[in-house]
């Protein structure tokens, strides 16, 4: 039986989890944006709020790290994860800045696969609300990370079928340039959940 001198400090597992419950808030209100007549403007003002709490969780996090004399894992693995989490919220709100900022959502239809894309990060984000309650006991996560690896592939393939579709002669120019914006923070909120998995994987092994 394994014996273990860190603490079962619940506090961080419960600030992991707040974050990552924020990141399914923000790709729901992404998912909003397929629906016909959305205010694009209240996407964009609810998602700048729960990215605004995801910045009061991480320094909450971060003012926890601190003030602890002896953390659950690593701090450098706290700080790293609770970092990654909140990267993921700032793309997802960029996403949703920069589609009404730019006035994209009054073309007569967005690309599908910007729509995929958003359905790709939705199912990231709502394994890895999953996930981190399991951290505390560091069971059960291996599938976890094998997944949102795997549907980062499937983002990727996405991405690329979206530039196709930018590139094909559809869009006008300045159109392509607003809306490969917008793919890239996509592309990049795909990358930082895989990120987050992967610093999962090395917080399991590192602790089992």
């Amino acid at each position: 039986m394994k014996f273990s001198f860190r603490p079962t400090e619940g506090a961080f597992y419960e600030l992991f989890t707040r974050a990552a419950q924020n990141l399914v808030r923000g790709t729901a209100l992404l998912n909003e944006l397929a629906l016909p007549g959305v205010d694009v403007q209240s996407v964009s003002e609810r998602l700048t709020e729960v990215e605004h709490d995801s910045d009061q969780i991480t320094h909450d996090l971060y003012k926890k790290i601190n003030s602890t004399f002896i953390t659950p894992f690593d701090r450098e693995d706290i700080y790293r994860l609770g970092s990654l989490l909140d990267d993921v919220m700032d793309h997802l709100e960029a996403v949703g800045n920069l589609l009404y900022l730019y006035g994209l959502t009054k073309l007569p239809s967005l690309p599908r696969e910007l729509h995929d894309l958003v359905n790709v990060l939705d199912q990231q984000a709502k394994l890895t609300a999953e996930a981190m309650p399991r951290l505390k006991s560091m069971k059960d996560l291996e599938d976890y990370w094998i997944e949102c690896n795997r549907l980062e592939n499937d983002g990727d393939q996405v991405y690329r079928m979206l530039l196709v579709r930018l590139f094909s002669g559809e869009y006008d120019a300045l159109t392509v340039l607003k809306m490969k914006e917008v793919a890239d923070e996509l592309e990049a909120a795909c990358d930082a959940f895989e990120h987050v998995a992967n610093t999962v994987e090395t917080i399991a092994v590192k602790e089992s």
